[in-house]
């Protein structure tokens, strides 16, 4: 069936005057400008997503809306070819790519509405899984589903995949807390099923699918064969082919109807939005590690577990256990043991109430004891132990996927038995790696529901590999059904198991599942070659292949956890898809298409270097631990020319009198703010935009010079090194504010704690400037002079060096970090600084009103965002935190060289703050401070500010 849809989408001309330049003039005209892309750089960068196979797409489409959808659907029936949607780009069986038309939701559709207190949402397909949870954490709430990508995940992928966790079971999972949602039918047709008339909607407009859905659902229930299958398998976890118990558990077609789309990996419909019944979050929990001396042992003390009322129990086999004790921070539990054939158990009790989780404690550890263990069971309510254990059940996948060899793919495998079955399945799994030669694969997953995962490094460009593969596959697919399990608990069918449905299901259920997909999609528009397929090697098709290009680029698993955090996400790229679009540079270049290379190089100028804020963000979700603006910073190195070079080795020698300059220009330019702007304006018209930053109103005058008495001071608690954009960039004039370097001397005298300046302080700097461009002889060149300054003023590290600005603050960790002469100074965020030690002394005097507060990368890298909002709830007791808070993309002068990438970052977070008045709007670095002013029209200042004006004697 798909291969006759597959060919259909062929039909179409592939030159570039020919049917695809129609189709993209006409989707462009329908959808306006932007929203259609053929360009290589979009479609090769979207050709990847986090599964092993690869398409790329012939044009990229993002629709606003669900009536663009169904503009975006019809056209391509017309032009004879097919869509596929993507989201989050995190599923990984395959089900978001194509060589067709990819219909990219990600940058729209985010809306969300909590209802009822939290106890009903409705979202949008395009918003992260956590981000819905970050908005439902203010009412003790958070959705069913809890997969462990929910920070990247969006609810288009976990309703199109039936998506369910560690938690949830089948009891929460998509399919159970769906209440309603809205579908686009390939045929137009937009129907609400919470529309308390849906079902007359579904007669009236289409009649034809009312009827069929009521036949299909007599025919399921009609043979008994069928529903003893489905009662089966649908009692474990189960996201095979299509969810056919909808036809078991609801009668009316509109009902049928919405369950059946879930899970469907967007071959039926489009999910416009999803209304879900949430779940409580439990604030009490207690957490252990049980171990036992083999997997059969520990997957038969489940039921036991479950009874007793774990609400996790998370399975690591005995190759986890020694991939985890090769991690220095791992436990001490799994430190000291001797790992031969053991497993272990990560379970953890939740409760509303303190004293009841206690008592159950209690209760449980008594219980529990005769259970074969290794060692003693032993419960934590420790938030530091328990995060402990937690990281090692989730750095599992980091840990194999990041030491993979280069050139291979990492490959997470998803399936599910009964828990009386799963030991005997998990060893013979065991066995088929060594048959197999695939040492390095570990075990772990859902015991509590049967449902493991497993990993495998495979390298498809060798036909060895290859072969090895397919037979593996062939191996553990009769093993699971052998054992009357599901191939894809949690994953989806996807490519990866289309071809395995009619043999897990059987004919007659199969060919119900190729009716329904008929009944919605007549003519093959959705997602072809995705659920189901009739070719028993098409999972064999279209794998992707690793080239080796870089340390950077080799590492990553294109999982996409970067992407909801990169500031650059809504106008260029993401980590990731600077990453695939160097591994696709890579490959065209190994196959000769020169051409291709040339181009992809001349559009990542812009789209991965220019609008890269190398703020680093990307590194704090990466389970690999790339660092993306590390390539770029690289990159840009590689790139800049010798008399930049000398230039800026030069600006380090001339910095304190070049900051002044730039402050005196600032000041001179608010007179007639016109001029400048239009000068920088004309300028950037014939130099380029990376070089020669754009004036506009908005920015502030000169700050002051850098103040203090340089050298000793006696008595002095600390050094402080005054940022030099705080005599570039003066306050906010709106906020009263004196800056963030007066406001810290003023709250230390007034703490009574003695400053020590470094000398020369007006000329040093923390380097930022010159690391992040890449020049790397000018950030040698100022690191000789700054690290020499602090280590006398700190008194060889005995003083902690203070700097107001996080940024700058980082900027002076990471260059100590560079030489190992230097690593005794300790550098100190000063918002933290006065937290720890200044707070107690520095009574309120005039509180403040609702403040909010805005943390930064560098707060984030630093760990001091708690500081910085505990410095907010000194002087108020109501401070918000934007839950749509990320990195502003100012990054120094990137938000004047590139103001577009700062106007997307801030979009979010801007609208968030829009929707409240705040009496103050605070962060902790002055550039970001800039960005969110320019972003929200709100005079955001320096947290210190505020704190300085509120204990005021």
């Amino acid at each position: 069936m798909d291969r006759a849809s597959h060919d259909h989408d062929h039909d179409l001309d592939r030159g570039p005057a020919g049917g695809w330049a129609r189709l993209e003039e006409e989707l462009a005209a329908s959808l306006g400008e932007g929203r259609v892309s053929s360009r290589a750089l979009d479609r090769y960068a979207l050709a990847h997503d986090a599964s092993h196979y690869l398409l790329v797409p012939e044009l990229v489409v993002r629709p606003g809306d669900r009536d663009q959808v169904a503009a975006v659907m019809a056209a391509c029936d017309r032009a004879g070819t097919s869509l596929t949607f993507r989201a989050g780009g995190t599923s990984l069986s395959g089900q978001a790519v194509t060589d067709t038309v990819l219909v990219d939701v990600r940058r729209h559709f985010r809306d969300v509405e909590v209802l009822d207190d939290g106890a009903r949402v409705r979202v949008g397909p395009g918003v992260t899984v956590g981000r819905v949870n970050a908005l439902l954490a203010r009412h003790g709430r958070r959705l069913g589903p809890d997969p462990a990508s929910e920070s990247a995940c969006t609810v288009g992928g976990v309703v199109a995949n039936n998506s369910s966790g560690m938690q949830c079971g089948t009891e929460a999972n998509t399919y159970a807390t769906l209440e309603s949602l809205v579908v686009v039918l390939p045929t137009g047709v937009v129907l609400d099923t919470g529309d308390p008339g849906a079902a007359g909607q579904l007669r009236a407009a289409a009649p034809d699918v009312h009827e069929g859905l009521l036949r299909l659902r007599d025919r399921v229930r009609g043979d008994a064969g069928s529903v003893a299958t489905i009662r089966r398998l649908f009692a474990l976890k189960n996201t095979m082919g299509y969810g056919v118990n909808a036809f078991l558990d609801f009668d009316e077609p509109a009902q049928i109807l919405a369950r059946l789309m879930v899970g469907s990996e967007g071959t039926l419909g489009f999910v416009a939005s999803a209304t879900f019944r949430t779940v409580p979050v439990r604030p009490h929990v207690a957490t252990g590690l049980l171990v036992f001396d083999d997997v059969v042992r520990a997957t038969g003390s489940v039921p036991e577990l479950v009874a007793a009322g774990t609400a996790t129990a998370e399975l690591l086999d005995a190759a986890s256990l020694r991939v985890s004790a090769q991690d220095p921070l791992c436990p001490r539990l799994i430190a000291d043991l001797e790992v031969v054939d053991h497993a272990a158990l990560l379970v953890e009790w939740q409760d509303d109430d303190r004293a009841r989780l206690e008592e159950t404690v209690a209760r449980v550890q008594g219980e529990l004891g005769h259970l074969p263990l290794t060692v003693p069971v032993s419960l934590t309510r420790d938030p530091v132990e328990r995060a402990g254990l937690w990281r090692v059940r989730k750095g599992l996948y980091s840990a194999v996927a990041g030491a993979r060899p280069a050139g291979t793919n990492a490959l997470l495998e998803d399936v599910v038995v009964t828990v009386d079955r799963l030991g005997d399945t998990i060893l013979a799994l065991t066995e088929m790696f060594e048959r197999h030669a695939y040492p390095e694969s570990v075990i772990f997953g859902h015991a509590r529901d049967g449902n493991v995962h497993f990993m495998l490094n495979e390298q498809f460009a060798d036909p060895a590999s290859m072969a090895r593969y397919e037979a593996f596959t062939e191996d553990m697919v009769d093993l699971v059904l052998g054992e009357g399990g599901s191939l894809k608990a949690e994953h989806g069918t996807g490519r990866i198991m289309a071809s395995f449905v009619r043999r897990q299901y059987g004919d007659e259920l199969y060919e119900v599942m190729c009716e329904l997909k008929r009944l919605l999609d007549p003519r093959g528009v959705l997602n072809p070659g995705s659920v189901l397929s009739d070719d028993p090697t098409s999972y064999l098709a279209d794998l992707k292949t690793a080239p080796t290009v870089e340390a950077e680029v080799d590492r990553c698993v294109e999982c996409g956890f970067c992407e909801p955090v990169c500031p650059s996400r809504d106008v260029t790229t993401t980590p990731r898809q600077r990453i695939v679009v160097r591994r696709e540079m890579r490959a065209a270049q190994l196959r000769g298409d020169d051409a291709l290379a040339a181009e992809l190089a001349e559009q990542y100028e812009y789209d991965g270097t220019d609008t890269c804020a190398v703020d680093g963000m990307c590194l704090t979700v990466c389970p690999v631990l790339i660092n993306t603006g590390d390539l770029t910073r690289r990159l840009r190195a590689e790139a800049s020319g010798p008399v930049g070079e000398v230039a800026w080795r030069g600006a380090a020698r001339v910095w304190g009198a070049g900051t002044v300059a730039a402050s005196a220009a600032l000041t001179a330019a608010r007179v007639l703010p016109q001029v400048p702007s239009l000068l920088t304006r004309a300028g950037r018209t014939v130099v380029d935009h990376d070089a020669l930053p754009r004036y506009d109103r908005g920015l502030p005058r000169g700050g002051p010079r850098r103040g203090g008495t340089d050298g000793a001071v006696p008595g002095a608690a600390a050094v402080h090194f005054a940022p030099c954009v705080g005599t570039m960039f003066g306050p906010e004039p709106a906020t009263g504010g004196v800056g963030a370097e007066r406001a810290l001397v003023a709250l230390a005298g007034r703490a009574g704690v003695g400053l020590r300046v470094p000398d020369g302080v007006g000329g040093l700097c923390c380097g930022t400037p010159w690391k992040s461009k890449g020049r790397r002889g000018g950030y040698a060149a100022m690191a000789a002079r700054v690290l020499p300054a602090l280590l006398g003023a700190s008194e060889a590290g005995a003083l902690p060096v203070v700097c107001e600005a996080a940024s700058c603050a980082e900027g002076l960790v990471q260059m100590l970090g560079s030489d190992p002469a230097y690593r005794e100074i300790r550098v100190v965020d000063a918002t933290a600084w006065v937290a720890d030690t200044l707070l107690d002394r520095l009574p309120v005097t005039a509180a403040t009103g609702p403040v909010v507060v805005h943390p930064t990368c560098s707060s984030t890298h630093l760990g001091t965002t708690d500081a910085l909002v505990r410095v907010a709830r000194h002087v108020s007791d109501d401070v918000t935190v934007p839950v749509a808070w990320g990195c502003c993309g100012f990054a120094g002068d990137r938000g004047m060289l590139h103001p577009e990438l700062t106007a997307a970052a801030t979009a979010p977070e801007a609208a968030e703050v829009a929707g409240r008045e705040y009496a103050a709007y605070v962060s902790n670095n002055r550039t970001c401070e800039l960005g969110l002013t320019r972003a929200t029209g709100r005079p955001y200042q320096h947290v210190l500010e505020l704190l300085e004006v509120a204990t005021r004697p």
